[in-house]
């Protein structure tokens, strides 16, 4: 076992297709979509297809961000009641702050009206990480130090993200990254929250979601770049994930991506298998909850390790060895192992 495992417990989400992790996991179980006409049209004048969040009133921006984090967070204080927010710190995954149509204030008012929402003073090791797709990853990182470093009980990470603005769209659409009637190799834009709890694993021969390695690698022929791909930097994050964790690729059951329709992400994770998985395997199956709840960004990392621990909580996992990847559009790339196991010592 890696010398710094976390187990991970599915605790919060907020999704087009559910207000909680157990309704959000479910419909991704069953193949549940919430796709459904916008407001918003593109340059055809065609209403944009998304992923929306039906809260009970139409908040936009920062206020629906903060809300739905909000509600991801109290959903995993109500999970664990032993946690105490005082003694937990929580880092909150935002998108880039290249993206177009972002505010530049858009951590400080998140945080802010989430800090009104919630009434509770945030732990003193509380950050930000504007990492987009693949801080989800990162924050797994910067957990580790606090959990192992500073011995916290636990830290809560969450993601939160929307691609439903008006300036982001219209970028997607000039790219042409958005799936519209004249453009089939695009994604669905979606919004949404996610949150996972980290802790040190506990003895106890209750299986848990242990994380046993981390990786990550950044990508020069981008989606943008006219380079031939090669997958090399998901090939890094890979192998450099597979050493931390001290696991072959032929050990692994299945994965799950952030691969949200575009052709290019799913060309990179078959590149990138075929270069890293050297055992024969009669199935090596991929799952993509963006195909449910559209591309979530930030919020993906924490999405992806809901579904990996609802899957093999209620017994309807591929397989308990899993490898989650992440791809963002600057180039960086992460990936994480998990298994699910019982814990024979403490660590």
């Amino acid at each position: 076992m890696s010398q710094q495992p976390v187990a991970i417990v599915g605790s919060g989400m907020v999704t087009g297709v559910g207000l909680s992790a157990p309704a959000s996991c479910a419909a991704i179980r069953c193949g549940i979509n919430n796709f459904q006409e916008t407001r918003f049209t593109d340059s055809a004048g065609e209403r944009i297809v998304a992923s929306e969040v039906p809260l009970e009133q139409p908040w936009r921006g920062a206020e629906k961000l903060a809300r739905m984090l909000a509600l991801v967070l109290q959903e995993s204080f109500d999970t664990d009641p032993g946690l105490s927010p005082a003694e937990t710190p929580i880092i909150v995954c935002l998108s880039e702050r290249e993206r177009r149509g972002r505010p530049d204030d858009l951590n400080e008012r998140v945080l802010e009206s989430m800090r009104r929402l919630l009434d509770f003073q945030l732990h003193a090791d509380s950050t930000t990480i504007s990492q987009g797709r693949v801080g989800g990853a990162v924050a797994v990182r910067e957990a580790r130090k606090i959990l192992y470093g500073q011995r916290a009980p636990a830290v809560i990470i969450a993601g939160v993200d929307s691609y439903l603005s008006a300036q982001t769209l219209r970028a997607f659409e000039e790219e042409r990254r958005l799936l519209t009637e004249n453009n089939s190799n695009g994604l669905i834009p979606g919004e949404g929250a996610s949150a996972v709890i980290v802790k040190r694993p506990r003895p106890s021969d209750q299986p848990q979601l242990v994380l046993l390695g981390l990786g990550f690698g950044v990508e020069q022929s981008t989606i943008q770049s006219e380079k031939p791909l090669r997958a090399d930097a998901l090939v890094q994050a890979i192998r450099a994930s597979l050493a931390d964790a001290g696991v072959p690729m032929g050990w692994l059951d299945f994965r799950i991506s952030d691969v949200s329709g575009e052709h290019y992400g799913f060309k990179e994770a078959s590149l990138a298998v075929s270069r890293t998985l050297r055992a024969r395997k009669e199935e090596f199956d991929i799952w993509h909850p963006a195909d449910c709840i559209g591309e979530v960004g930030a919020a993906c990392g924490p999405s992806v390790f809901n579904v990996a621990w609802s899957a093999n909580e209620n017994d309807y996992s591929k397989g308990t060895n899993v490898l989650c990847h992440f791809s963002n559009d600057d180039g960086k790339r992460a990936a994480a192992i998990l298994t699910y196991q019982s814990v024979r010592q403490s660590v």
